[in-house]
């Protein structure tokens, strides 16, 4: 196995190409809102869209026909240039590295739009060769288009094999922006038995023991989370390699209250964002991981109190310590940063009296 000096890994790739980032920036990114770049009708929606959505995302992948991914392409680099996005970041999902279209596809985004597009998202990564491939291309690419930041790459985890490599995907590229859990993709690839697009199921599930030893009596039947172990070594590989978690799709539109269930369950595991396949879920998702008044009036409480940050302190009969300092930053951090882009949340946070 060949080593390349540290020194090396933040070295372009491409002569010509810009330098890799030392740290990924934190921005905002709690709704990922994918759009069809060949749908005129949904194309024409997104200036409208830009400030109300952390992420506008051009989907060219899946849910895209195999006779309209030129279009989606083409369609992409015609909003791109006409539309200003501000504040809102432009992602775009291309094909899979196995596809015919996936080469064409980087091509001409990175040549014809790469001063406008922040991250690159890619489906179905096996390991960090996929990553390194990306890497290598998106750099002769921006020397060839003479961009002048490096466009980022988000890994997406919908196979098994992903899954058993994900803290070295996590770490391939300094390009690494973050990673999605692919619910869908990685139940099929898994042989799971499920037809759901994230979410729980009512059969897996645990049953509160027999009263009395009668087992046919009434007993309890708690849910369980069929993707709380992914999720949680996908939070773990990113923590460790400086990079971002998100929830991915949760493909029942109507049920708003399980999507919100869902997107929790991710934020308070680390993720910090998760996909929007329909406007209505950009709502839910700017609530969800958007730490809430009384959380943030806590966390200030704690920093406060907290002083140097060394010994413990007693709050409401509770005990507060250095590491509850660590989990009260994670907490005004995000806040601040939320701030910065957001009125709304400015203004709520803003008038957060701390006793």
């Amino acid at each position: 196995m060949s080593h390349k000096s540290p020194k090396d890994f933040f070295a372009p790739l491409a002569v010509g190409a810009p330098a890799p980032l030392r740290e990924i920036p934190a921005r905002p990114s709690r709704a990922i809102h994918f759009f069809d770049p060949s749908n005129p009708k949904m194309a024409a929606k997104v200036p409208a869209m830009v400030g109300t959505v952390d992420v506008l995302l051009g989907n060219l992948e899946d849910a895209v026909k195999a006779d309209n991914k030129v279009a989606a392409r083409e369609g992409l680099v015609k909003i791109a240039s006409e539309t200003d996005f501000g504040p809102t970041q432009l992602w775009t999902r291309i094909n899979s590295l196995d596809s015919p279209w996936v080469l064409d596809d980087l091509i001409t985004l990175v040549t014809e739009i790469g001063d406008k597009l922040d991250v690159v998202m890619v489906p179905k990564v096996q390991g960090p060769e996929d990553i390194h491939y990306v890497d290598r291309l998106l750099a002769q690419l921006e020397a060839k288009g003479g961009v002048q930041r490096p466009i980022l790459i988000h890994a997406i985890l919908e196979t098994a094999r992903g899954v058993a490599n994900v803290e070295e995907i996590a770490s391939a590229s300094p390009r690494m922006q973050g990673i999605s859990l692919g619910p869908a993709d990685l139940a099929a690839d898994r042989k799971m038995k499920t037809t759901r697009v994230g979410g729980g199921h009512p059969g897996y599930l645990v049953r509160q023991d027999p009263v009395d030893g009668d087992i046919h009596g009434q007993r309890t039947v708690f849910q369980q989370d069929l993707w709380h172990y992914t999720i949680a070594k996908m939070v773990d590989a990113c923590a460790a390699a400086g990079i971002y978690p998100y929830y991915g799709p949760f493909g029942d539109i109507t049920d708003v209250v399980a999507a919100e269930d869902q997107f929790r369950n991710a934020f308070l595991l680390g993720c910090v964002g998760t996909w929007s396949l329909h406007p209505k879920q950009i709502e839910i998702a700017n609530r969800v991981f958007s730490p809430s008044v009384e959380d943030i009036k806590h966390a200030r409480r704690v920093v406060a109190a907290m002083g140097d940050g060394t010994g413990a302190v007693m709050l409401d009969g509770k005990m507060e310590d250095d590491a509850s300092l660590k989990q009260c930053l994670v907490l005004v951090d995000l806040a601040e940063e939320l701030a910065a882009i957001d009125p709304k949340l400015k203004e709520l946070y803003d008038a957060i009296e701390v006793d």
